[in-house]
């Protein structure tokens, strides 16, 4: 195999396992909208439910680009993508908590330790591919929002 055929199929395993964690996570989350958390008080900023489900495929697709562009400089075996996958599990982790196990507090303290990990793998990106870096930043700017409204449910519904 070639070195571009390798690329091309590593790139399609860091979407198929980066979306994979996306689309089993939503099978926590979609069936607690319509019931649990439309329940829910929530600020007047929170975005129509419709939004989530686009901007996460997106940023999950940005996250994967920006891992393959990570390994092609550095292999998988590394501590940038050791955070990688900690931040992967992590985010998978808050759907389990907020959405599967109704715990709107835990799950907070949950995300702001998942913002931590994210900045920390948008650092350990940046020198070795600055574009991988800024592919990280949405992500970055997507947790802060969630963050901040995941406070903001606590505080109304606490």
């Amino acid at each position: 195999m070639n070195r571009k055929t390798a690329e091309v199929l590593a790139l399609a395993a860091f979407l198929a396992v980066t979306l994979a964690v996306g689309f089993t996570a939503s099978l926590v989350t979609a069936p607690n909208i319509a019931g649990w958390y439309e329940g829910l008080n929530k600020p007047a900023f929170n975005p129509p439910n419709g939004v989530f489900a686009p901007v996460w495929t997106v940023l999950y697709v940005l996250m994967a680009v920006a891992a393959w562009r990570v390994w092609r400089k550095v292999g998988l075996v590394s501590r940038p993508l050791g955070l990688y996958a900690v931040q992967l599990a992590l985010n998978f982790a808050w759907s389990l908590i907020f959405f599967g196990a109704h715990a709107v507090g835990p799950a907070l303290v949950e995300i702001i330790v998942l913002f931590v990990v994210v900045v920390a793998t948008m650092r350990s990106f940046w020198p070795l591919d600055r574009i991988a870096g800024w592919l990280f930043v949405p992500y970055c700017a997507w947790i802060i929002c969630a963050g901040v409204l995941n406070a903001a449910v606590w505080r109304l519904n606490g």
